[in-house]
C-alpha cells in the first residue's frame, strides 16, 4: 500500500484532522541511512510529522525542520513540501536504546536517544526571506514536541500522535500518525470529547497492525463526525542533482575553488539525504573559476 495522508474536518468544522500512513517512506529512510531501531523510530516519527505539516502549505512552499538534542542521536533534519515529498538526514543513525523500567519498559527509548534541545522550523514561502521559529523539546518523543510547537509557535492548539514499529530484522513494519488541530468556534464540550477520544486511543502502530487504516483512524478521532476533504500521497524523494551541487560550488570563493581543480582535480560529493554520489569534473570547476574571474 502506498503512503498517504487524509485531510479533513470534524465536529461541525471546528477541528482539522490529518491521518497518515508512512511505512514505505520511513523504510526508505531506514535503508538509506542504515538506522538502528531507536534511530529508526525517532527519524520515522519526525518524517511522519513533517510530512503532515508540509501538506499544510502550498505545493511549492518548503519547510526545513531540525531537531537538535543532546542525546546520542544528535540532530535530525527533514525537508518537506506541499507536494507530500520529504527527505531526511540524521547525525548518528547507530542508536539502539530501550527503557529498562517504568510503564515504557522494553520499548524503544526515543526520548532518551533524542534528549533535551530544540525543534526548529524554517519556512520557504516563496517570499524574499525565510521565516524560522523554534520551541524547546518537551520529551524528545517527537509527538509531544510537535504538539508543543504547534501550540506555542503556531498558536494552534493541537494534538499529535506518532508511531513506528520496527521489525526484529530492523526493517519497518508499520508507521503513521495524526495531527488534530482546534479551529475557531470549537466548544468546551467538543474539547472534552476529543480529550476522551485521545486518552482512550490505542497506539498508532497497534491500530495499524490490527488492520486499521488512516480512514478508520480518522473516524475514531472524529467520532464519525468527520468529512475527508483530500487524500495526498507522500514519498521520500530527493531532488539532488549534478547541476544542483555545481550551483552550490559556484557560491564558493575563487580561493576555495582553485585547490579543488589544481590539487584534487575535481570534487567528490555525497548527498546527505539520499547518499547518491557525484563526481564534479575538474573542467566544470575550472569553468566556475573562469566565470568568477572574468
Amino acid at each position: 500500500m502506498e503512503d498517504y495522508v487524509l485531510i479533513g474536518h470534524a465536529y461541525n468544522k471546528t477541528v482539522r484532522i490529518y491521518t497518515a500512513l508512512t511505512t514505505k517512506t520511513v523504510e526508505t529512510a531506514h535503508v538509506l541511512h542504515q538506522t538502528w531501531p531507536t534511530a529508526s523510530a525517532a527519524l520515522g516519527r519526525f518524517l511522519t510529522a513533517s510530512a503532515m505539516m508540509g501538506l499544510m502549505y502550498k505545493d511549492n512552499e518548503r519547510l526545513t525542520l531540525r531537531i537538535k538534542g543532546d542525546g546520542p542521536i544528535g540532530s535530525m533534519t527533514v525537508e518537506a513540501n506541499g507536494l507530500g515529498e520529504v527527505r531526511a538526514d540524521i547525525s548518528n543513525p547507530e542508536v539502539y536504546m530501550t527503557y529498562h523500567d517504568g510503564p515504557k519498559k522494553g520499548k524503544l527509548a526515543v526520548g532518551k536517544a533524542v534528549g533535551e534541545g530544540f525543534l526548529f522550523v524554517t519556512k520557504d514561502l516563496l517570499m524574499k526571506e525565510y521565516y524560522t521559529s523554534s520551541s524547546t523539546l518537551q520529551t524528545g518523543e517527537i509527538a509531544d514536541d510537535f504538539t508543543y510547537y504547534f501550540t506555542t509557535s503556531e498558536q494552534t492548539n493541537s494534538s499529535v500522535g506518532l508511531g513506528v514499529l520496527v521489525n526484529p530484522d530492523q526493517s519497518i513494519q508499520t508507521s503513521g500518525g495524526y495531527v488534530l488541530q482546534l479551529m475557531p468556534g470549537v466548544t468546551e464540550e467538543t474539547i472534552a470529547e476529543i480529550e476522551t477520544v485521545i486518552s482512550n486511543l490505542e497506539p498508532i502502530t497497534t491500530l495499524y497492525e490490527a488492520g486499521e487504516t488512516p480512514e478508520t483512524l480518522f473516524d475514531r478521532l472524529s467520532k464519525n463526525t468527520g468529512v475527508i476533504l483530500d487524500k495526498r500521497h507522500i514519498q521520500y524523494k530527493c531532488p539532488c542533482s549534478y547541476e544542483g551541487f555545481l550551483t552550490s560550488l559556484s557560491t564558493l570563493s575563487d580561493e576555495a575553488l582553485r585547490p579543488l581543480a589544481d590539487e584534487d582535480h575535481g570534487a567528490h560529493i555525497t548527498c546527505h539525504f539520499c547518499k547518491k554520489e557525484y563526481n564534479i569534473t575538474e573542467s566544470d570547476i575550472r569553468l566556475l573559476i573562469e566565470i568568477k574571474t572574468s
